[in-house]
């Protein structure tokens, strides 16, 4: 069964390994804690008996367990009924909606990142926008769940979004009309000899499509392919493995990425050529495109190609999510999961990207978004959701945000961009950039 798309399912955004639930082990656990017990024993006894209706044993269990996961952090949480049956309906293939990825941010419906390509996307709904109505209807406070089952629905049909965008003064409508939503993982094209490999999740079989890819445009470009562009902007993350994959095909040695739980004799270390033999793009120069929307599984893969040298990473500091998810599921059918906060993860120098993100080496802001500098100064990254977890370095997230003097290469507004024909400046300067570095020069 694939379990790809669940970092894609509206609520999961991370590296994710999933493990049955079993009882081995948690014998381990302190017996003391039957004792702390007693006083949600007593809680529930008192809403049996006094609340003013009857209410259902499993209600109170599964919020129980809700209510315990999400005092952890912001990425532990009980999966159960409608969420889990979307995570079905996604594994099993494409869905009709709106192509979008969101998380419940304190009340409100944020938007983690609409799907390249989709009718979200399209109709110009962006990363870090709150969607607060829906046809006029009010969502805040409301379930998850229940929004996004509001969102989805035929195609062809339309749902008006009322969106708050930090940057601006006011709300706005969007019309947005449903339709298929195709989960393509990765795409690629050939521009003027240039590679541009876009990875929108990191699912099953992502390294090799990339691969494929990759020899691809090598044939398209009749042997004279100049470089390659990953890009992996709003690319809120998917499975471990993929990501240590898709590092190793371009990485001959070292390590990938290190997970490091609480108990140090469970410690992973992924190596480089343990997926993927030599460097699929020998003697190619590499960029690698982030911003806030890459998250966790993308990071990993920035960090490792940055720690070894082997891509310039260009763009916009990343989400910063350092941590790896468990999902435990609860029964044999597969009905029910928890999803626990069970490592932090390292770049091969050691550094956790956890709050801090990963620092572009050249940061690029994206010119041809009207709106990007007034968002950027309000975008919500890891290190601002409640009860995160703290980098053990002791990072003072704030001095990241430090330099803001204006790069007298930046100073194109997007009314001229767009004269210009340029839809994409940080696609345009990565491109500028490979022909560049490979002596080619480009109008």
């Amino acid at each position: 069964m694939k379990l790809t798309p669940l970092l894609r399912s509206a609520m999961l955004v991370g590296a994710v390994s999933l493990i049955p639930a079993t009882t081995a082990g948690l014998a381990a656990v302190d017996g003391r804690s039957s004792t702390q017990f007693e006083r949600l024993e007593t809680v529930y006894k008192l809403v049996k008996l006094r609340y003013v209706e009857k209410v259902d044993d499993d209600k109170l269990e599964e919020g129980a367990i809700d209510g315990m996961l999400s005092a952890l952090d912001p990425h532990s949480s009980f999966l159960s009924g409608a969420t889990m049956q979307r995570i079905n309906t996604m594994i099993d293939g494409n869905y009709s909606g709106l192509g979008l990825s969101v998380v419940m941010d304190d009340g409100a419906v944020k938007v983690v990142s609409p799907m390249k390509g989709s009718p979200a996307a399209e109709a110009g709904v962006k990363a870090g926008d709150y969607i607060t109505h829906l046809d006029g209807k009010l969502i805040y406070g409301g379930e998850l769940d229940d929004a996004v089952a509001q969102m989805r629905g035929e195609a062809g049909t339309k749902i008006r979004l009322t969106i708050f965008r930090p940057g601006r003064d006011q709300p706005f409508d969007v019309t947005v009309t449903r339709g298929v939503i195709k989960l393509e993982p990765v795409t690629w094209e050939l521009t003027e000899n240039v590679g541009v490999i876009s990875v929108n999740e990191f699912s099953n079989d992502v390294g090799n499509d990339v691969n494929k890819a990759i020899q691809d445009l090598r044939a398209k470009s009749g042997g004279k392919l100049e470089g390659i562009v990953l890009d992996l902007r709003q690319n809120p993350g998917g499975e471990l493995n993929e990501a240590v994959a898709l590092s190793d095909l371009f990485l001959t040695k070292g390590d990938v990425v290190s997970q490091r739980g609480r108990d140090a004799s469970e410690d992973e270390y992924f190596k480089a050529e343990s997926v993927f033999p030599g460097d699929a793009a020998k003697g190619l120069p590499v960029i690698v495109l982030i911003d806030a929307g890459s998250a966790s599984a993308s990071e990993i893969v920035a960090g490792a190609l940055q720690d070894q040298h082997r891509a310039l990473i260009m763009g916009e500091r990343s989400f910063g999510k350092g941590s790896v998810q468990s999902l435990f599921f609860l029964d044999r059918a597969r009905t029910s999961a928890v999803k626990i906060t069970t490592a932090r993860y390292y770049t091969p120098s050691g550094r956790s990207v956890q709050e801090g993100g990963i620092e572009p080496d050249i940061r690029v802001p994206q010119l041809s978004d009207p709106d990007a500098r007034r968002r950027s100064e309000q975008t919500v990254r890891e290190s601002d959701l409640r009860r995160h977890l703290v980098n053990e370095a002791g990072m003072d997230d704030r001095k990241l945000e430090g330099d803001r003097q204006d790069d007298p290469r930046f100073k194109m507004t997007a009314e001229e961009l767009k004269a210009k024909g340029i839809k994409d400046f940080q696609l345009y300067y990565a491109l500028q950039t490979v022909h560049r570095t490979g002596g080619v020069k480009r109008k």
